[in-house]
């Protein structure tokens, strides 16, 4: 009898991984991936600021830049389940409230910031339940081992969706072989709160104003990738946060999907001018900061 040749379960595995792989990349390609930046404000001493973080350098996407908190949609995000727990909900369908269920997860994974209220009272949670909530859920939920929906029923909260403003939405251009479909929203950093990186996917984080943090691209003292760029300049038309929500809440947000042209060893980005950037492209040298955003 003849022995029968026993299948190579490490080749056909190596097979089957290169075409999941290739089959993601042509469905990115066509459709990108859902996710949520927020942009958390205060008025400090210089005027208003805003809380970056400073993306690991291992991440394939934009590592080492200086972004905003912010990543990919999850199921759990967009269930009605979740949608139960959310403030602000009653004129936005699932998929809006997944995405700002998305944005506050996020800043809590990446930022340590909690868009929360306490259910009995309705008031945003203090300093000391955010770390004592951050202590035992921000690791668990950063691993995907618990959800949103699971943090506020365990801890009688209901997440504050209300307080995250449309401010932009960017989609990667075509020619990215990573595409993400990302909203922008502002928020008001919760009084008393106290910000951190994740010491994971973030290893610095800092308050800073938007000129600063331009200035600071422009001397390569930061890494800032272009559509973070874009909305620092956005942002820098308001000198307090009160008059930045007020500007997001009255103008409509016109999505951007950039036209990319390489020239010569220079990048071209072309952006629509009724987008509100008041410029319609941008040339730089290919180099690191030229990735076109950052989303977790």
């Amino acid at each position: 009898m003849k022995n029968k040749r026993l299948p190579d379960v490490g080749r056909r595995d190596k097979i089957n991984k290169f075409l999941f792989d290739w089959f993601l990349a042509v469905i990115q390609l066509s459709h990108p991936i859902k996710s949520t930046t927020v942009i958390l404000l205060r008025d400090g001493t210089d005027g208003m600021e805003v809380f970056m973080v400073t993306r690991n350098a291992g991440i394939d996407f934009a590592g080492g830049a200086l972004v905003y908190p912010g990543g990919k949609t999850n199921p759990e995000d967009l269930t009605p389940e979740t949608a139960a727990y959310c403030d602000g909900d009653d004129d936005l369908d699932l998929s809006e409230i997944g995405s700002r269920v998305c944005g506050i997860r996020e800043t809590f994974e990446e930022a340590g910031f909690l868009l929360a209220r306490e259910k009995n009272t309705g008031m945003l949670i203090n300093r000391e339940r955010c770390l004592s909530i951050g202590a035992a859920y921000r690791e668990p939920i950063r691993r995907g081992k618990l959800s949103m929906k699971d943090l506020a029923s365990n801890e009688h909260l209901t997440l504050a969706c209300d307080l995250l403003v449309p401010f932009a939405h960017w989609i990667t251009p075509s020619i990215s072989p990573k595409r993400y479909d990302t909203w922008f929203y502002l928020a008001k950093a919760p009084e008393g709160q106290l910000g951190s990186h994740d010491n994971s996917e973030t290893v610095a984080s800092l308050w800073i104003n938007p000129d600063q943090a331009l200035a600071g691209a422009e001397n390569k003292i930061y890494n800032i990738v272009f559509a973070t760029r874009m909305n620092l300049r956005k942002l820098g038309k308001s000198d307090n946060v009160k008059l930045a929500m007020n500007l997001a809440q009255a103008n409509k947000v016109i999505t951007v999907e950039p036209e990319v042209i390489n020239e010569n060893n220079n990048i071209t980005f072309r952006i629509p001018q009724e987008a509100g950037y008041d410029m319609e492209q941008e040339t730089e040298t290919v180099g690191p900061a030229v990735s076109f955003y950052a989303s977790g």
